[in-house]
């Protein structure tokens, strides 16, 4: 019987040896004075995602995917960023995992001092020192993904993170790791249509899970959205927001790509609103 690699849990391990690493070149308590000179902008994540009458769209820069390997052979996240702005964007996610993805933390505080939209660190994120990470490089928001921590850790890492005025992405595939983070208090739940195990890509999950989200949270959906006319239909379904990378990375102008996806937004007005499940009142 042939086994299906687990990629998770391979990007989890190398993740875990590198942030070892970082902790050695970097004592906690330099990098604690140098996150303590940021000032996250949680709230404002969390406003861009929830706003109504638009697609609030969060676009991804990133050199390269496991799937798809590299995207962009001349890699420049600044320039990508400021494309993203210019598109009309809601915020932006930096991938920082160098292994798999080709990224860095530099790439984040870099884009940081390039826009003044609110960021999200895509990473795997799991131990405190990232966070703090992600703060002194810029970053209003991150990534915690359910299926790579223990529900104790994502109690304590979402907490931690709240803490350093980060909002905080929480993500899932299926049923359990949904229930798992409404359990954890999640204020933001991002399903990703990608299976992170076999990196196989299925819209049903989006449209299999949107209804189990609670109103108060706002719904977020990733990867495989290529069209208006997905964003629509997700919409439809209570989704406040979507996470779109590989598309925007590919196309010869990001912000014509994005501003191509935003048309006819007025589809996304209270008509539209009134179909999902809820406006947060925050």
């Amino acid at each position: 019987m042939t086994t299906t690699p687990d990629l998770l849990g391979a990007i989890v391990a190398a993740t875990q040896k590198i942030t070892a690493v970082r902790r050695e070149r970097e004592s906690l308590s330099s990098l604690e004075r140098r996150a303590a000179t940021a000032a996250p902008r949680g709230e404002m994540f969390l406003a861009a995602l929830s706003s109504t009458g638009r697609a609030n769209v969060i676009a991804e820069c990133k050199r390269r995917s496991p799937s798809r390997g590299v995207l962009a052979v001349n890699y420049d996240p600044v320039a990508i960023a400021r494309q993203y702005e210019a598109g009309g964007a809601a915020a932006i996610s930096v991938l920082t995992e160098p292994t798999f993805f080709d990224g860095a933390l530099e790439h984040l505080s870099a884009v940081r001092q390039a826009v003044t939209l609110p960021l999200l660190r895509k990473d795997f994120i799991v131990d405190e020192y990232q966070l703090l990470e992600a703060r002194a490089n810029g970053a209003d928001a991150a990534l915690l993904i359910v299926a790579a921590l223990e529900q104790m850790d994502l109690v304590r890492l979402q907490r931690c993170a709240q803490e350093l005025g980060l909002a905080v992405l929480v993500e899932v595939h299926d049923e359990d790791e949904l229930t798992r983070a409404i359990d954890s208090g999640a204020r933001i739940i991002g399903v990703n249509n990608r299976n992170l195990r076999t990196l196989a890509v299925d819209m049903a999950a989006s449209r299999r899970l949107g209804a189990r989200i609670p109103p108060e949270v706002i719904g977020v959906s990733e990867s495989g959205l290529t069209s208006r006319a997905d964003l629509e239909e997700l919409a439809g379904q209570g989704y406040r927001a979507f996470l779109i990378g590989e598309r925007f990375m590919t196309a010869a102008s990001p912000a014509a790509a994005i501003a191509e996806l935003l048309r006819g937004r007025e589809s996304f007005d209270q008509d539209s609103a009134d179909q999902t499940k809820g406006v947060l009142n925050k």
